[in-house]
């Protein structure tokens, strides 16, 4: 009997599961693992590297079971645009600062969408969320990231 792949999506996402779990699991094989109770470095990247390696291997049988869609064309525009949302982001963290950073991935990214317009309720969502996440991260998480960056040091507040 010859395995027949009913869905290549399936097939390509648990590949990918099954490789980001493996490379994970060879990153923090050297960190120390520590307890439940008293997490070490390890500890965290081989729980998740575990939950993606188990989400790979049932995404893999799912593949040879269930029928699925093909694999389409590719959203170059959308990779593009996410991508560089993220590279911007750590390029301008430092300098600009959390608030403008977030804002330029966030509006880098939306391109990528073809339902995209900037119009009021985006700004006001936009501005929402730029402000939840640096309350969250910076002032509730203690985060180590400037709410403003060195590009305005001196310049707003002195």
């Amino acid at each position: 009997m010859a395995l027949r792949i009913r869905s290549e999506k399936d097939l390509g996402s648990g590949l990918l599961y099954l490789l980001l779990g493996g490379a994970g699991f060879a990153i923090a094989r050297d960190y120390g693992l520590g307890t439940a109770g008293r997490m070490g470095p390890g500890y965290f990247p081989t729980a998740i590297s575990a939950l993606l390696l188990l989400f790979g291997a049932v995404t893999l049988v799912r593949a040879l079971l269930v029928e699925g869609p093909v694999i389409g064309a590719v959203n170059w525009k959308g990779l593009g645009l996410v991508t560089l949302s993220v590279c911007l982001f750590g390029a301008l963290l430092s300098g600009a600062g959390l608030p403008a950073a977030l804002a330029v991935l966030i509006l880098v990214a939306a391109m990528a969408s073809e339902k995209f317009a900037l119009g009021p309720k985006a700004i006001a969502a936009m501005i929402a969320l730029v402000l939840f996440c640096s309350i969250v991260f910076v002032k509730g998480l203690g985060v180590p990231m400037p709410l403003l960056g060195s590009w305005f040091a001196g310049t707003i507040i002195p």
